[in-house]
Parts: C-alpha cells; sequence; structure tokens
C-alpha cells in the first residue's frame, strides 16, 4: 500500500517532525476539553458529599497521565495499526456519583480519599470485563456474543446514565447561571456552525471561552449570586513546576465494584462503535485486522491500569477520529506523539492547579451537554437498530431498564456472609436486561440481519469486509 492515496498521508515521518509535533500537539487538543473535564466533575461529586474532593487519584494530572499510558498500551495491543486515542470514560461519572454519596456500612466515615480508592477498583474490575468479552469474542465470534447484548438492552441503558446525572448538572449550573449558558452557548454555536478544527474541539473551545468570560467578570469584582467568589487561584500559587502525578493504588470492595463494573456493558458497546468509526475514517478494518479482540484487550488494560493508579476509566475517542478526517494524516504515530504530550503535561502541577480553578458553574454548562448527549446516543441506538417497540417483548425489558435505572435512588442494600452490599441503579438496571433478554421467548434480534444498524452499532457481520 503506498503511503499516500487521495491526499490521505500513512507515513507522517514524511512531513517532518516539526509538522508532526503540530499534528501530536492537535490531537492532544482535541481530546483535552473532555478528558479533563471528567477528574474536575469526579471532584465535584466528592465535594459535594464528602465536603472536599480527593487530593490523590482521579486529579487532572493522574487523568492526563493515565491517558497517555493507555493510549500507548493500546497501541502496543493493536499492534501499533489503529490511530486511537484514550480519554476519560463519560459512561462512568454516574457510577463515581454513587460512590462518593454512598453512607452506608463501611463508607459511612470514610476518608474522601479512601473511596475514590474503593471508586478506582471498581474501574479495574470493569477494565477486566474487557478481557473477558475479548476472550469470548476470539473463541466463539462476534455475532453469538451480540445476541445477549441486543440494542433493545444497551440502549436503555445508555439513556438512563445520562439522565442519572441531569441533578448533578442543574446544581453546578445553579451557582452562576450567567456562566453556565455562556458555556452551553459557546459549545452549541461551534458544534453547529464552527469551521474546520473548531468544528472538533467544542467542548475545549467551550471551556476556555467560558474561563475568560469568568476572568473577565472576577476582575470588574462581579461574584456568584451568593456572595462567593467565581475564581479562587489561592492553589495555583503554592503549585509546582514539576511534580510527580498524585497516584493511589486502587482498594476493592464488592460494593463498588457492583457500582463500576458493570457499566462496562456499554462502554464495550461504545468501544466497538468507535472501532467501527475509525475503521470507515481510515478506508481500513481493524475489527479485522488487528482484530475487535485485539483492540478490545488495549482499551481495557488501559482502563484496569488507570482504575490500579486511581484514575478514572479509558475509552477511545470520537474527537480524535474527527480530528483523523480534518487533517487527513491517518499515521498512528501523531496519536503516540499526543500521548507523550498529555504525559509531559501530567508532570507539571501549575497546570493542573489551573485546570482545578475551573468554576462549578461551567462546569454544571458544559454537563448540560454531555449528559444530553450521552442519552441521545442511547435513543440513536434504539432508533437506528429499529428496535420495535410495539412488540411487549421489548417494550417490557426497555420499561424494567428505565425504571430500575431512575427510581432506585439508594440502590438496593443487602448482606452476605455479613459483608454489606449494594446493588446501585444503573446495576440494576444492566442486570435486569440482560436476564429479561434472555428469559422472555420471542428474542427475534439476529445479528447481521439489520446490517446497517449492525454497522451503527460499531459491528459488522463479515469480519473481512472493508468498512465503507
Amino acid at each position: 500500500m503506498t503511503n499516500q492515496t487521495n491526499d490521505v498521508i500513512r507515513d507522517a515521518k514524511q512531513l517532518g517532525i516539526p509538522k508532526m509535533l503540530i499534528l501530536g500537539l492537535q490531537h492532544m487538543f482535541a481530546m483535552f476539553g473532555a478528558t479533563i473535564l471528567v477528574p474536575i466533575l469526579v471532584n465535584s461529586y466528592f465535594a459535594d458529599a464528602c465536603g472536599e474532593g480527593p487530593t490523590h487519584g482521579l486529579t487532572v494530572a493522574v487523568t492526563l497521565f493515565c491517558a497517555g499510558f493507555g493510549t500507548l498500551l493500546f497501541h502496543v495491543c493493536s499492534r501499533f495499526q489503529v490511530p486511537a486515542f484514550l480519554g476519560s470514560s463519560f459512561a462512568f461519572l454516574g457510577g463515581f456519583s454513587t460512590v462518593a454519596n454512598l453512607n452506608t456500612g463501611m463508607y459511612a466515615t470514610m476518608s474522601v480519599n479512601d473511596k475514590a480508592a474503593y471508586a478506582c477498583g471498581g474501574v479495574v474490575v470493569a477494565g477486566l470485563m474487557y478481557l473477558v468479552l475479548a476472550l469470548i469474542i476470539r473463541l466463539v465470534g462476534v455475532k453469538r456474543v451480540m445476541r445477549f447484548l441486543p440494542p433493545v438492552v444497551t440502549g436503555p441503558v445508555i439513556i438512563c446514565i445520562g439522565l442519572s446525572l441531569a441533578g448533578s448538572a442543574i446544581n453546578n449550573a445553579s451557582t452562576n447561571w450567567f456562566l453556565a449558558l455562556v458555556a452551553l452557548a459557546v459549545i452549541i454555536i461551534f458544534n453547529i456552525w464552527g469551521k474546520g478544527m473548531f468544528k472538533i474541539i467544542p467542548i475545549l473551545m467551550g471551556v476556555v471561552i467560558s474561563y475568560v468570560v469568568a476572568l473577565i467578570m472576577n476582575a470588574m469584582g462581579i461574584t456568584n449570586p451568593d456572595g462567593s467568589a467565581i475564581l479562587n487561584f489561592s492553589s495555583v500559587s503554592t503549585a509546582n513546576w514539576i511534580g510527580l502525578p498524585p497516584m493511589q493504588f486502587a482498594k476493592f470492595d464488592v460494593t463498588a465494584i457492583l457500582v463500576m463494573a458493570p457499566i462496562a456493558i456499554a462502554t464495550m458497546m461504545e468501544h466497538v462503535g468507535d472501532m467501527s468509526a475509525i475503521s470507515a475514517t481510515v478506508g481500513k478494518n481493524f475489527l479485522a485486522e488487528p482484530g475487535l479482540h485485539r483492540t478490545l484487550l488495549g482499551d481495557g488494560l488501559a482502563t484496569a491500569l488507570a482504575g490500579l493508579l486511581g484514575g478514572p476509566a479509558n475509552t477511545t475517542y470520537g474527537e480524535n477520529t474527527g480530528v483523523l478526517e480534518l487533517s487527513r494524516v491517518h499515521d498512528p504515530l501523531v496519536i503516540r506523539i499526543a500521548a507523550c504530550f498529555a504525559i509531559i503535561i501530567s508532570f507539571i502541577p501549575k497546570v493542573s492547579a489551573i485546570i482545578s480553578t475551573m468554576p462549578s458553574s461551567i462546569i454544571g454548562g458544559v454537563s448540560f451537554m454531555l449528559y444530553g448527549m450521552i442519552s441521545a446516543i442511547g435513543v440513536r441506538n434504539v432508533v437506528e437498530n429499529k428496535v420495535d417497540l410495539t412488540k411487549s417483548r421489548n417494550l417490557i425489558i426497555a420499561g424494567v431498564i428505565f425504571v430500575c435505572g431512575l427510581g432506585f435512588s439508594n440502590g438496593i442494600t443487602f448482606t452476605i456472609a455479613g459483608t454489606p452490599i449494594t446493588l446501585t441503579a444503573l446495576a440494576i438496571a444492566a442486570i435486569a436486561g440482560i436476564l429479561l433478554n434472555i428469559i422472555l421467548p420471542g428474542n427475534d434480534y439476529e445479528f447481521g440481519v439489520n446490517e446497517a444498524g449492525d454497522e451503527n452499532r460499531g459491528i459488522h457481520a463479515s469480519t473481512g469486509k472493508k468498512n465503507a
């Protein structure tokens, strides 16, 4: 294969080192806004529930390190063939929020850092679930596995993830509705009317522009409606220029595992969809070579490692797929350069401290879009796969998932061998959906029949077929 076809560059080395570095920076900025937003949001959950955010693990620095190192690990597992960047997953936000608010058993008197460590332990197990699915796919094939995870199950679960976070967005935005609406408006404007690179990074632009507005308001002496300062730079002045990311090793408890692990059902489907999108963009079928099992292995190991070091779960980023299409440079090497940039920034505490000054109102405004988009992805999953909700079977499954996912606000707590275990709403919803799909007669979902729908889920019936 030629290195350049139809203006597509497959070997970035021909561009020279300066251009390669610029392309790497471009990919880093594409993922930056969404990736750093995850620890900021998680920090706000723990601050609301525990009075303070974690000082070790789940920080901006740890998140950037895990994203960069996880991306490099993914490239090793995928034989350096797939131009994918792994950033922080938003799907696990509901799980982090739930763990932060746990107040039964040992969690009642637990420190915020310990809570964060147990949440990360659940992330580790979620990552290991990828490895199990990768092994099963390797042994029995995609078709048989997908029969247990049809769109009627995955779609409603994803919808519940987004809706369960809606209250958090409102609470954060209510601290300063003006800034929240500025952030939301900027994201919408760049997403719809943005050109070139700016259309790829609407979240980053929303964060940057609204933060500049906050700086101006703060300089003018304007405060939040409750009288508090819009910005507080006390932590920036004391932060060092060089330092190690404040990692902490994960801890494991059944309750936290049952909170986080089931979310992997949704993120694994997200992974497959992203692989299909990257394949279509680059013009190579990565589901066949290096194979879906290898990309799942890489994503799972990256997520498990991130959790082990106190970071949030990783996932393949659609933002960087957009950059691939925009730049027409499809060499995975530029992604690895971006990963190295992320790792370098993680060792600069001053940058993390500046990011941590982000007003909660801006976080709320961005969350308006993000949480809604998570639910919208679930709706699209159902619609594009033509799930027939006039059939009682499908209606029952979807209905039970919705009620479980949104109704069990405090989950279900029970005791096994003297150990209190809590099943959260999302865990109950996922388990109920999978079990009902297995038990109820009339499962008419057959992978490969609705080819367009399967491709929209990111899975192809024929792994030898080239994505178009």
